[in-house]
């Protein structure tokens, strides 16, 4: 309650800045009156809220019961004004004291809207899933052969959804023809739901992941009726579609305008906290822009192993099998720019440090597969050629605009200012013993001798972290000086960028 009745003195004091300019640019006479005439009607104001119930707490009412207590009070403020004026000794402007109150009320409706609105953002209604642990689990039946006229239904059924082009690849690679493959194809939820558990050793999923709402809870459902290294097969039509059409659409120029605003329609704004939940409840999850990123890391999220992607025309399907347990799922993950990102520090202790966000959503869980696919990592903890990051995230990454952030965690000191880099676990472990057990003896930096010694390979990377831990260990404060000095050198003159 006080702090609802010292929202309304911010508002009056505010109202009144606004009402004594305008009177100001009329003429300067009678202010001190008229201030002490806005004084009064504050306290009025306030002491009608009380009798109208206005200072309730705004979590235990709906915004239609605010705004009706907030409107009763104007209204009767206004109308006891109406009878108090004619009988003041002052001369004072009806119009001026009517507009003082409308602007309040203006003021004061924006308030309430905001602050419920806020309340409508942060309550996600939907609980995150829990996640049954389960033993190790067959299949219940054995593999029949299907009769030639269940194929042929099939064979319609898929047809109706996709070509014959897609269909003789499921055919080839989902077994279309075994009894033990089933076939669903709706947004909702609920066919899963009912499949009974273990029962199909592939499942088949022809919905649109970009108009499927709930993903996650998707993916964890079908984990569920999955026996192990069952198979999924998905399907979504990949965002780099959806921006090729858009660019050969539109004239040159008008394109890139079109896209931009389609970007941040589709992309920033359902990723932002308090308007994530309005899109999504506008568009109902439909059309959603998915990455290939996107939806291979949350099927890493959900317990799965990509097996293959296959592209076909404006369509990739994702062939994955039941790996694991999905982790554990939260109520919402939400990817703003800001990201915090578990690394090896001292002592192997674990720290999360703050960066700009320049990969795609969901791309933590697939970082093993990336590596995979391109080879292994090279000696910056990143994969070449890797497709997570986006195009501004490349940007970012060469100037160490995506870095910023880590001041946050050197003001924490989590990180000193010149040291070795700190590493994600994965890297981590790729570090022989005898350096790992160096690294985890003192903090990481923010400023790592990778930028004085320019290593090619992982070899010339030990031995470069090697050299700088052994001559810190033996002179820390000189050292950690003479290596600020001549990485700055590096980067003025020889043109050193972040990997």
């Amino acid at each position: 309650m006080g702090r609802r009745i010292c929202g309304d003195i911010v508002i009056w004091l505010l109202a009144t800045l606004i009402c004594m300019l305008w009177r100001m640019a009329a003429h300067k006479s009678e202010i001190a009156i008229y201030l002490v005439m806005f004084g009064i009607m504050m306290v009025v104001y306030i002491l009608l809220g009380f009798v109208f119930q206005k200072y309730r707490s705004y979590k235990e009412t709906w915004y239609w019961q605010e705004m009706v207590a907030m409107l009763l009070t104007g209204s009767a403020l206004i109308c006891t004004l109406m009878w108090v004026l004619p009988h003041l000794p002052y001369s004072l402007s009806p119009v001026v004291i009517l507009w003082m109150v409308v602007i309040v009320m203006i003021i004061d409706a924006f308030v309430i809207l905001c602050k419920h609105y806020v309340k409508y953002a942060l309550n996600m209604t939907i609980q995150p899933l829990q996640i049954e642990q389960r033993e190790g689990s067959q299949l219940v039946y054995e593999d029949q052969p299907r009769s030639a006229e269940s194929i042929e239904n099939i064979h319609q059924a898929v047809l109706s959804l996709t070509t014959e082009t897609d269909y003789q690849m499921l055919l080839n690679k989902a077994h279309l023809d075994s009894r033990l493959t089933k076939v669903v194809a709706s947004t909702e939820l609920f066919p899963i739901v009912q499949l009974p558990d273990y029962h199909y050793n592939t499942i088949v999923d022809l919905t649109l992941l970009n108009n499927a709402r709930g993903i996650n809870r998707r993916f964890c459902q079908v984990n569920k009726k999955l026996p192990d290294e069952g198979i999924y097969v998905c399907c979504y039509r990949p965002q780099e579609f959806v921006k090729r059409k858009i660019m050969t659409r539109y004239p040159w120029g008008i394109n890139y305008l079109a896209y931009a605003c389609w970007f941040v329609f589709r992309r920033v704004i359902p990723r932002m906290l308090l308007m994530s939940r309005l899109y999504y409840d506008v568009t109902k999850g439909r059309k959603r822009v998915l990455s290939k990123t996107e939806v291979l890391g949350r099927l890493y999220y959900c317990g799965f192993e990509v097996d293959e992607v296959v592209p076909m025309g404006h369509i990739e399907y994702v062939i994955a099998h039941r790996h694991s347990q999905p982790y554990e799922q939260v109520q919402m993950k939400l990817y703003g720019p800001l990201i915090r990102l578990p690394r090896v520090c001292k002592d192997k202790n674990i720290v999360y440090f703050y960066k700009l966000r320049t990969m795609h959503p969901y791309s933590e869980y697939i970082q093993k597969y990336v590596f995979d696919q391109r080879g292994g990592m090279n000696i910056a903890d990143k994969s070449d050629e890797d497709w997570r990051i986006t195009n501004w995230g490349r940007l970012f990454r060469k100037y160490w605009l995506d870095e910023l952030p880590m001041l946050i965690n050197w003001l924490k000191r989590d990180v000193k200012l010149v040291g070795v880099r700190p590493l994600s676990k994965t890297m981590f472990d790729q570090y022989p013993p005898d350096l790992q057990d160096k690294r985890t003896r003192c903090k990481p930096g923010l400023i790592p001798p990778f930028y004085v010694d320019h290593p090619k390979n992982f070899e010339e990377l030990y031995a470069s972290e090697h050299k700088y831990l052994d001559e810190y260990f033996r002179h820390p404060v000189w050292t950690d000086i003479k290596y600020f000095f001549m990485t700055m050198h590096s980067i003025l003159f020889k043109k050193m960028h972040s990997a």
